[in-house]
This record gives C-alpha cells, structure tokens and sequence, in this order.
C-alpha cells in the first residue's frame, strides 16, 4: 500500500498535548477508583454511576455517551466477554474476569484508556486468568514502546504479536489476538483514522509524526480469537467461550520520546523497564 506508506500520522502542538493530557489523568484517576470499587456483590452499573460522577466532579465529561445507540459511561466486560460490555445489573462474584474501559472529554479533548482487575483481587484468581492480564497489558506496553518519531505505525501491532506470541509460548496457553477491534487515533474525536493494529500485517502503515496521539488496545483470549455481537448490539464475546482480557493506555508521541497520557505516572516506570524514553511535557 504505497499510498499509506506515504502518509504521515497527524500531530498534537504542546498546548494541545497539554489538553489531552488533563482529559487522560481524569480517564486514568477514574479507573483507578472503579478498580478500587470492584468486589463481590457490587454490579457493573455501580461502577458505572461511580465512574461518571467522578469524571463529572473533576471537570470532565464522559465520552461514550457521545456515541450514538450508547449512554453508559464504561464498557464493562466481564469473563468471556471481550469488549462493549454494558453496565447493568449483573453482580460480580470472586474469580471473574472484568476489563473497564473507560474515556472522558476536558477541553474538548479525549483520553481513553482499559484494565482488566479480577473480582477478589489474586486470592481468588484463576493462575490462567493472571498471566492472560498480566501478558495482555505486556503487550499493550510492547505496542507502546515501539511508538516513536519517523517510526510506521503499524510497527505497534508487530510488537504487540510477538509479545503475545511469546507470553503463550512461556505460558504454555493458546492465545489469541482479536482482530476485529482495533486501538485508534484520538484527540477532539474519541475514535480518528489512522487505526493501530494489534497485530502483524503486511503494510508498514503511515509514519509516525512529533505530536501524535493514538490508543492502543490489544484485546487477547485465552483461547480463538473468534468472536460473536450478543442480541444487544454492543456486546462482543469469544465465540468459544473462553475469558478476555483487554488493557489500553492514550499515549502521545514527541521527538523526545513518549508519554502515556492516561497512566498516573505519565508511563515512566513501565517505558524505563522497556528502554523507552519518557518524555512529558
């Protein structure tokens, strides 16, 4: 695709960089207090009305209701559920897989970001349920690290695979990436083009320019990739019935190097294990 292959990414001035850097603290402070908030008996639409009056409470507004059909503040996908879950009244019990996905506008601006928590905490985890988080947000950072200035995009999606491919290999698991979602582009939109990968394909994609701003998502099952939409349009499960796991971060790029716009610490802990360079404004 040699039309891709010429384009460039688009790009974020400092000033914006700051905006979208307020709207991803709030994406992240917010997930940290719903994960803080997950425990037997409490139901996905608790953590629902927790999530939205914190974003409100500090300035912002939640994005997804800004998708049309959509008015819940998370997605909440619980075990085999992949992603789009939608909060309601379903308790969650001790051992289940939840990943929550959550975004919220400041300034105009999007931060959007994931994590999987498991109800009860590592007590009452399934060991293959914690090494499918645990690989699955690996991963995530694997894409995160091969984001840099004059880079193809679709660099991220070769990282995130052979992470994945290699979490698998040492886990002895099956794994799969789902391929029918994808991270994306953001800023004054949640979702903007070009689309991130998490996986190996044959374009090299467009290259990467100082200012861009994208969401990387891998979404990995601990069995096929394969997956089906339930009856209420949003829902996404393994067609097996296998659990999901599903981890994002909003990360912008510099010519200094990179800064994950929706994790407390901006990323620095996790990109100086990688070799990755920090570079906040």
């Amino acid at each position: 695709d040699r039309l891709s292959a010429r384009r460039k990414t688009p790009g974020r001035t400092d000033d914006q960089l700051l905006l979208m850097r307020a709207a991803g603290l709030l994406v992240g402070q917010t997930l940290e207090v719903v994960a803080a908030a997950v425990a037997d008996g409490v139901t996905t639409l608790e953590l629902d009305r927790l999530a939205e009056a914190h974003i409100r409470d500090h300035g912002g507004r939640p994005s997804f209701p800004e998708v049309p059909g959509y008015r819940h503040t998370l997605c909440t996908s619980v075990n085999e559920q992949i992603v789009h879950g939608i909060p309601g009244e379903r308790a969650l019990r001790a051992g289940d897989l939840v990943s929550i996905d959550c975004g919220a506008i400041v300034a105009g601006w999007h931060g959007d970001a994931a994590v999987t928590v498991i109800v009860g905490g590592v007590e009452a985890a399934r060991p293959e349920d914690l090494a499918l988080s645990r690989a699955t947000e690996d991963s995530l950072y694997a894409g995160i690290a091969a984001l840099r200035v004059g880079e193809r995009l679709y660099a991220v999606g070769e990282a995130v695979e052979a992470c994945i491919e290699a979490a698998a290999a040492a886990n002895g698991q099956t794994y799969g990436i789902v391929e029918d979602y994808v991270g994306h582009t953001i800023g004054t939109e949640m979702h903007q083009d070009p689309q991130i990968f998490n996986y190996a394909v044959r374009t090299r994609g467009p290259m990467v320019r100082s200012g861009y701003t994208g969401a990387i998502e891998p979404m990995i099952t601990l069995g096929s990739a394969e997956s089906d939409v339930l009856a209420d349009g949003w829902t996404v499960v393994t067609s097996d019935g296998s659990r999901a796991a599903h981890w994002e971060h909003t990360v912008a790029v510099r010519d200094e190097g990179l800064w994950v716009l929706t994790a407390i610490d901006g990323g620095a802990a996790r990109l100086a294990a990688l070799g990755a360079a920090f570079a906040p404004l």
